[in-house]
């Protein structure tokens, strides 16, 4: 395990898969008790879920973590202390446009068998945000969100997974962890409030 860097994040990206949904209610409802939102950084989510389901997750996140959350639309502005979730049959990416960065929804095919994919949104994170880039991948079945997250460790940021005894299926955090790209390895029950801690390291703030 490594040190995380000590850069201020500027962006924060989630992925998960199987499970993920009643993680990603923990995790947020977590993180999100305390603080002025609007000094938070954005938070970008990808979930392996069909179109039907997405806007009601954005839903839920947005009553437990006490933060706007929605289904990421097309040419979005990206604003501090909001939840941008993938909505189904899209990857969801983030760009730098004249007027600060911008979601990009793309219907390219699938990967790892999913639209939605996590990698296209981390390897999109890691061009708009470099080192100031945290990446969290929580429960779910196979490798996505492996390639995104060898981006952001190339490009100076930092990775959290989650650990094999609170995921429902091991996959995705697991083969993280296995390619030794994970700074920290932390239960569900305090990734919340490590991702606080990891904001408070640099007195953080959004830019």
């Amino acid at each position: 395990m490594t040190v995380p860097r000590a850069f201020p994040i500027h962006a924060i990206g989630m992925a998960a898969s199987t499970g993920g949904p009643v993680a990603l209610r923990q995790v947020l409802a977590d993180f999100a008790a305390e603080g002025d939102a609007a000094c938070l950084p954005p938070v970008f989510i990808t979930q392996h879920l069909p179109h039907a389901f997405t806007g009601l997750l954005a839903a839920q996140l947005a009553q437990d973590a006490r933060l706007p959350c929605a289904e990421a639309a097309q040419g979005e502005p990206v604003r501090p202390g909001r939840i941008y979730l993938a909505p189904g049959d899209y990857h969801m990416t983030v760009a730098a446009s004249e007027r600060g960065h911008v979601i990009k929804l793309l219907q390219t095919p699938p990967l790892h068998f999913c639209r939605p994919a996590a990698d296209p949104m981390l390897e999109s994170l890691a061009v708009a945000y470099g080192k100031n880039t945290l990446a969290v991948i929580l429960t779910g079945m196979g490798t996505d969100g492996c390639t995104g997250c060898d981006k952001i460790k190339a490009a100076g940021g930092t990775v959290f997974v989650q650990d094999a005894a609170s995921s429902a299926v091991w996959g995705m955090p697991g083969h993280v962890a296995e390619a030794g790209l994970a700074d920290r390895v932390i239960a569900l029950s305090a990734m919340g409030r490590a991702i606080r801690r990891r904001l408070g390291d640099t007195g953080n703030h959004a830019p």
